[in-house]
């Protein structure tokens, strides 16, 4: 009877869990712990140590520049790792080489806690390293699995984020601690020490990993279709999706040279804008005349290319999350900078909690969240008759983090007002967005590796993370946009403070991109992408 049994979990995709999981759960934990550690950290950081020699009215800005660029730059360069992975070096290799220099990275920083340019330095080794790496762990677990155990990805999944949020708790609650009483060198150097051990464990796994080569040269490979449906000529017909494509190529130059020179914006944003611009034309170029691309390339492939451009589609509706989430470690630690911290005592310890600190709350909560979700609240779901899809949660996920912009900035109101207000008032902005990132970001892992076709996995979840680049793209443009005359008049029409402004602006943009997700999410139709056993 056990081998009929098992044979039909196996059948049904409930097969035994991977015994190589926990090298991989245990890289990610520690390697979360050293990048919110020294993410935390970094706006407290610049305001009060490496930007002083900026004007005090300019700093906050300033600060939040940086930190959104860094953070776009951590965002961009999965580009960079999925095309090596899948191109050349397979998963497990680029992870490895990267993530050396992501502990370079970090010795940078705290080596070069009051050099500028040494510090912007290791910045940048981290957003390459830690960059490189991130869309490969997870289609790395997803490589792992097959048709007989599918259903235990899941759960993995959960499992994946839940120890990514582990480590972000404990980094949230000690780093800001370490940065006060023992400087940056130390507070730098703890999360550096964490990425080492974390790259020594997924060394330690190596002989236990299923290794998917990477792919070889595909005349039938994303890139290619899609070249061939832009450039395939058909007697007595034009090419309109190639001049869109041209048009986009040609708005995206302008965008590059003309941001820079005629706006107060810099050549990340100028940069980040011109991609955008060609991702959104030749991706709809593409599927205009992608049914050219028949006879030439196989149906396979033209279908998959199909379903890459339609998951782009729910890719560019969440970027506004990313905007609103992304935030809560730049705006709501300078709004937390001036509310009242009053002193807690625990077990006979005095304390009072630092502004950096509230960021804690999120990882507790999604901790809590992710096993009640599973356990208490989809389920009662589909006891009344509702199916809390991969889609529907996305959606709920992206109108929560409006809400808790919109609670964030009442609060902003009172403190304009005059009121003195406690730092927990943030307790409820913080427990909506938490609720928001695990209907999102969690899902949205899952989501991108079972839909993506197996040849672009890799890619495919890069495109995923390069909508963070996008939702902090938004967030350096609106910052840009309130330096001029005009915008700022405009705010000062309102009443409102400038912050306050701010803040119902981007809730507003998520709640709105919010609707549109719903409206999509009604057209699309999910496939199963897992490899077979």
């Amino acid at each position: 009877m056990s081998s009929n049994a098992s044979t039909v979990d196996i059948k049904d995709g409930n097969g035994p869990l991977p015994r190589q999981i926990p090298y991989i759960i245990a890289n990610e934990g520690c390697e979360r712990f050293s990048f919110y550690g020294m993410r935390n950290i970094l706006t407290p950081f610049l305001l009060s140590t490496l930007l002083l020699f900026i004007p005090a009215e300019y700093r906050t800005n300033e600060a939040k520049h940086v930190f959104h660029t860094f953070v776009i730059g951590v965002y961009f360069f999965p580009l960079l790792g999925g095309w090596l992975a899948d191109r050349y070096f397979g998963k497990y290799n680029t992870v490895f080489w990267f993530s050396l220099i992501y502990v370079a990275g970090h010795a940078c920083l705290a080596i070069f806690e009051h050099n500028i340019n040494g510090f912007y330095f290791g910045l940048g080794l981290i957003a390459f390293g830690s960059g490189g790496i991130k869309p490969l762990v997870v289609a790395f677990v997803g490589d792992q699995f097959d048709q007989t155990n599918k259903n235990r990805a899941r759960l993995v999944f959960d499992a994946f984020y839940w120890i990514i949020n582990f480590g972000s708790f404990f980094a949230s609650l000690l780093m800001p601690v370490l940065l006060r009483d023992y400087g940056p060198s130390v507070a730098f150097g703890i999360p550096g020490i964490l990425m080492a051990i974390a790259t020594l464990v997924f060394w330690m796994g190596r002989k236990k990993y299923v290794h998917v080569p990477p792919a070889a040269p595909n005349p039938d490979s994303f890139s290619s279709v899609a070249r061939t449906a832009l450039l395939a000529r058909v007697a007595g017909q034009s090419r309109p999706g190639l001049m869109v494509a041209g048009v986009g190529a040609m708005v995206a130059v302008i965008a590059l040279l003309a941001i820079p020179l005629y706006f107060d914006a810099g050549f990340v944003i100028a940069f980040c804008t011109a991609l955008v611009v060609v991702l959104a034309f030749g991706c709809f170029g593409v599927s205009m005349q992608l049914d050219r691309a028949h006879g030439i390339h196989t149906a396979e492939a033209v279908e998959g290319v199909r379903s890459v451009l339609r998951i782009l589609i729910v890719f560019a509706l969440i970027t506004p999350f990313w905007s609103l989430f992304d935030q809560k470690a730049s705006t709501w630690i300078v709004q937390a900078n001036a509310m009242n911290s009053p002193q807690l005592s625990l077990f006979g310890w005095d304390f009072t909690l630092l502004p950096a600190q509230m960021q804690a709350i999120n990882p507790i909560l999604v901790m809590l969240l992710i096993p009640l979700n599973n356990v208490v609240l989809y389920p009662l779901m589909r006891a009344i008759g509702i199916n809390p899809t991969p889609l529907r949660r996305m959606g709920a996920g992206i109108a929560l983090s409006g809400l808790s912009w919109i609670a964030v900035g009442a609060i902003q109101l009172n403190m304009d007002a005059g009121d003195k207000v406690s730092i927990f008032w943030q307790l409820l902005p913080y427990a909506l967005l938490t609720l928001g990132e695990v209907l999102v970001s969690a899902t949205g892992l899952e989501f991108a590796y079972s839909q993506a076709p197996k040849p672009m996995k890799g890619i495919i979840l890069s495109f995923w993370y390069l909508g963070t680049t996008i939702g902090n793209l938004w967030v350096l443009i609106v910052n840009a946009g309130v330096k001029n005359d005009t915008v700022s008049g405009h705010i000062a029409s309102t009443g409102l403070s400038e912050s306050a402004f701010q803040m119902f602006f981007f809730a507003g943009f998520a709640l709105v991109c919010a609707g549109l997700f719903a409206l999509y999410a009604t057209r699309y139709k999910m496939v199963d992408n897992y490899r077979k056993a």
